[in-house]
């Protein structure tokens, strides 16, 4: 497998990039892509042989462990998952940013993401990423680009993600070095009383 390398950042997103990238997720393609956190793989959230890859390449088992998306905005959230009043309030005041907030999946979830009730949902505070999600029109599943015996700082670093995943994955969006942030999961499936998971490196506004 030939991995194709795009360079681009934040201040200068190309579209012809763009244009490509979603034109192969609509084909199945798994991308390793820049977050407001770490690098993540992702497909098309849609596409169930794509979310298989994903689930392989990590060694995921969808029955049993939560899958989360990238979504372009809490709007497009909204069409794969269930947000109440209070669970968009909290959504609102901290989004774009490094929260995965886990909510009861909507029906057209349901099969790509084997039947699981619930989902996560990020809006990462990362232009290229967003940008993403949107031109596809639906979400990308999104998990940490990272593997067990990885130093943090290896992580962070382009080149060395590239290097492990380039051999699984068919695209690479190199956006320079990541952030590094731990990403904080909150559970809003009872939004009236939001529970962290996992502590994050933004403090959560209530």
């Amino acid at each position: 497998m030939h991995m194709k390398v795009f360079r681009m950042y934040e201040s200068s997103i190309n579209q012809r990039y763009i244009d490509e990238i979603v034109e192969a997720l609509r084909q199945g393609a798994v991308i390793v892509y820049p977050t407001d956190s770490y690098y993540a793989i992702g497909c098309d959230a849609l596409n169930n042989r794509a979310v298989e890859r994903v689930c392989k390449i990590k060694d995921i088992n969808p029955a049993r462990q939560r899958l989360s998306m990238v979504c372009c905005g809490i709007s497009q959230a909204s069409e794969y998952t269930r947000i109440d009043n209070e669970a968009f309030r909290i959504m609102r005041a901290n989004l774009p940013g490094p929260f995965t907030f886990v909510l009861p999946a909507s029906p057209r979830l349901a099969k790509a993401f084997k039947g699981r009730k619930e989902a996560g949902v990020r809006v990462p505070a990362n232009e290229i990423a967003r940008r993403i999600a949107a031109e596809l029109g639906n979400p990308i599943l999104s998990t940490s680009a990272i593997w067990d015996d990885a130093e943090p700082e290896q992580l962070a670093l382009p080149e060395e993600v590239k290097m492990h995943f380039e051999n699984q994955t068919d695209i690479f969006i190199d956006a320079g070095d990541a952030s590094g942030r731990q990403t904080a999961v909150v559970d809003l499936t009872d939004s009236s009383e939001p529970v962290m998971l996992r502590e994050g490196t933004a403090d959560l506004t209530i």
